[in-house]
């Protein structure tokens, strides 16, 4: 019976990894053809590229096709398209990658982005951070915000849930809370509840993060909310 698991499993991965080739080939040829078109069609592409070729576990060159939908993205103001590719980047697991989740949350956050997105991404700043850091819920209750601030009516209540229950894991996590009594307490004693405090923290978080890899002028795209 085991063998037979095995055989089935195996069977399986080699149709999947048939299927990552014929979806690789099919992108491929497509990107090649498109030296001519859109630049921000083209990002696309080499983000499709990449995704596939990150499956395929070939990290390297993953990275390389995403860096560069990356900044020209960022060059038309695509600014999903720019965090999409920041969360490939992060995947990649490169010498940037942490750097990448770091400023593709900046752009997440400061730009109107699709709040699901935005939430992802967020989350892997959960997963990165230590248990007892502040990092991880400022990262939380910032999804929250975002979620309240940009989610449709369709989306709202779905993604507040998985909020809230990313809220209560990180408090669980931090200061072992359980109950909602305790997770009033701590959201008041960590300053969870006003943006106007949260944000700028989680702002230096990212600015931990990142270091001094930044790709982009922070400032050159603050002009771009007057």
């Amino acid at each position: 019976m085991t063998n037979n698991f095995v055989e089935k499993r195996d069977v399986a991965k080699e149709r999947e990894s048939a299927e990552l080739k014929k979806q690789l080939v099919e992108k491929l040829q497509a990107l090649n053809e498109s030296t001519d078109t859109a630049p921000l069609v083209r990002a696309r592409l080499q983000l499709d590229v990449s995704e596939i070729l990150l499956a395929m576990q070939r990290n390297a060159e993953a990275w390389s096709l995403a860096r560069e939908a990356f900044d020209s993205a960022l060059d038309n103001d695509a600014w999903k398209d720019a965090v999409e590719a920041c969360d490939v980047l992060y995947q990649c697991e490169q010498k940037e990658s942490v750097a990448a989740l770091g400023m593709g949350v900046w752009l997440a956050v400061s730009f109107p982005v699709d709040p699901e997105l935005t939430l992802a991404m967020l989350m892997h700043i959960v997963e990165e951070t230590p248990d007892n850091s502040d990092g991880a819920a400022l990262a939380a209750v910032a999804a929250r915000y975002v979620i309240d601030l940009r989610a449709d009516d369709e989306t709202h209540e779905s993604l507040s849930f998985l909020a809230n229950t990313l809220i209560g894991r990180v408090a669980e996590r931090h200061s072992n809370v359980r109950d909602q009594a305790a997770l009033e307490q701590w959201m008041h004693k960590l300053e969870l509840r006003d943006p106007q405090i949260f944000l700028p923290r989680l702002g230096k978080v990212v600015n931990i993060i990142v270091g001094d890899a930044w790709w982009f002028d922070r400032d050159e795209l603050r002009k771009k909310f007057d």
